[in-house]
């Protein structure tokens, strides 16, 4: 049966958005409406004919209104196999009339949890009823409709539906079920139960836009989000340039997060180029911290992703248009810097309003062959430092030991920061052994001297974060050739003996934290 005619159509709505109207629209092609409570208030208040479910069924809506619509009459209107003649003889004999089209939208369920209400009105928003419907309806597709989204009502208001239409309501809507239940049963593993990981992990995410591809042109790829109280890159305001690439969100996102450890800092901009910062810098303006950041390493920034803590201006934006990059990240900007970026149509803004807090809790979830891991985010905060060397740090290499501390976290394994004066100094990022990485952030630190002019390296005086433990004495001794003075790193190598032993030899002040950073 391709086109139904609707006769009947049960309407029951939380958002009461597009109701009326497409409540008019099925009255004047002569659809019977059949509503409940609020919804039939609405109805009828905007002069419709309604019947009441409780005429319907014979039975009035009872116990604060949890019991409405779970009834035979109803239920059987919507399961009824029309071409069924055993179906057809129990509506006859029990006076089940036929229901072709279901609209329903579901209690507030995740809203209500967004907005702190208390355990009681959170179980009171478990919808029952509604999603009883809704998967009877679903189920009864080549005869019946259901609507669970009000962008769909106009797909209906000429009193009929399409074969092909009721497939898609009918798709739509498990979805819908399927994601009301997700967040129902993490509200209750994680927020009511505080289960670490529940035994099934209920994820539900609602498709936002394609992206023009993946990581590689011949992978394809999309935007998903969770269903409410997210906040950070995904959801943040693009005011200019084109749509984001896959690359771009994976880059902006890893921007985001390291300046938001310096949400209640000075003035910090952070330079990522493919997920790894290549600059970090805190100063007394926004101007001043780009400049610094970018001269970490000039090369690498060209073509790389920004993001500052704080609203642009326009002397910051200025300067960051003086090289090509891909997209900037920022609570807000002034109508100023809203201008200088308006001539740069390839850059794109993004503005994020509040920085997400970095010490939030959550899951992080990686897809493997056969399965998924899920770990718990990193947001281990410092807390007591053992000072392990013979000399302790002063008061300006603690700092920059908190501040390559801080960027080393967002660094991929194997990682290593230098960082002087509230700058990154040199940065080697995701190679298989740590000295290594250690040499190559010197080197790096050298060439951004070249290329600055300057007398000597950044790394000269420095202090060194190393994200993982030093195996072996020759990654520090790769660090004391560099220039550092200070070294902050986890401790628990079975040579620490030696490790420190080669630091005090060479004067150097060592902190550890009992703590890694691995990101790979």
């Amino acid at each position: 049966m391709d086109q139904v005619s609707i006769k009947r159509a049960l309407l029951s709505v939380s958002d009461k958005t597009g109701i009326v109207e497409l409540g008019q629209a099925l009255a004047a092609h002569g659809v019977e409406l059949v509503s409940t409570g609020g919804t039939a208030k609405a109805l009828r208040d905007a002069g419709l004919e309604v019947r009441d479910i409780s005429d319907l069924t014979g039975f009035p809506e009872m116990m604060d209104g949890r019991v409405k619509t779970l009834h035979p009459k109803v239920h059987g209107g919507l399961l009824a196999v029309r071409g069924n003649s055993e179906h057809v003889a129990s509506m006859e004999e029990h006076a089940i009339g036929a229901i072709d089209l279901v609209v329903v939208n579901l209690y507030p369920f995740a809203q209500t949890v967004a907005r702190g209400a208390a355990r009681d009105e959170i179980i009171e928003n478990i919808d029952i009823g509604g999603p009883s419907m809704v998967r009877s309806a679903a189920k009864n597709h080549e005869s019946v409709a259901i609507l669970t989204d009000p962008a769909d009502y106009p797909l209906v208001q000429d009193g009929s539906t399409t074969l092909e239409q009721r497939r898609k309501f009918a798709a739509k809507a498990y979805a819908a079920t399927a994601a009301y239940d997700a967040a129902i049963a993490s509200w209750f593993a994680f927020a009511d139960q505080g289960e670490r990981f529940p035994q099934t992990l209920p994820v539900a995410l609602t498709k936002g836009p394609e992206l023009r591809y993946g990581e590689n042109p011949h992978q394809s790829a999309a935007l998903y989000l969770p269903q409410t109280g997210a906040r950070g890159i995904a959801q943040a305001e693009q005011l200019q340039g084109k749509a984001l690439s896959y690359n771009n969100y994976n880059d902006a996102d890893a921007a985001l997060e390291l300046v938001s450890e310096f949400k209640d800092g000075p003035p910090t901009v952070v330079i990522v180029k493919h997920a790894n910062p290549c600059g970090v810098a805190t100063a007394a303006t926004l101007k001043d911290a780009y400049l610094q950041a970018l001269a970490c390493d000039s090369v690498s920034a060209f073509g790389g992703i920004i993001a500052v803590n704080r609203t642009l201006d326009r002397e910051t934006a200025e300067a960051m248009a003086g090289i090509f990059t891909e997209v900037v990240v920022a609570p807000d900007a002034d109508a100023d810097a809203r201008a200088v970026f308006a001539a740069k149509k390839n850059l794109r803004l993004l503005i994020t309003g509040d920085l997400p807090d970095p010490a939030r809790p959550g899951l992080m979830l990686k897809s493997i062959a056969g399965g998924m891991l899920v770990q718990s985010r990193d947001n281990g905060r410092l807390e007591d430092l053992k000072v392990v060397t013979q000399r302790a740090p002063t008061e300006q290499e603690l700092a920059d030991c908190r501040f390559a501390w801080t960027v080393a976290k967002h660094v991929k394994s194997n990682a290593i920061v230098y960082a002087k004066g509230g700058s990154t100094a040199g940065i080697g990022a995701g190679q298989m052994n740590r000295l290594e990485s250690a040499r190559i952030a010197a080197w790096k630190a050298k060439d951004a001297a070249e290329k600055a002019g300057w007398a000597q390296p950044r790394t000269i005086g420095s202090a060194v974060a190393s994200d993982a433990f030093f195996p072996f004495a020759d990654g520090l001794l790769a660090a004391v050739e560099a220039g550092a003075t200070a070294v902050i790193q986890p401790g628990g190598s079975i040579r620490d003996d030696e490790v420190i032993a080669a630091a005090d030899e060479a004067d150097l002040a060592m902190v550890v934290t009992g703590m890694r950073h691995f990101r790979h």
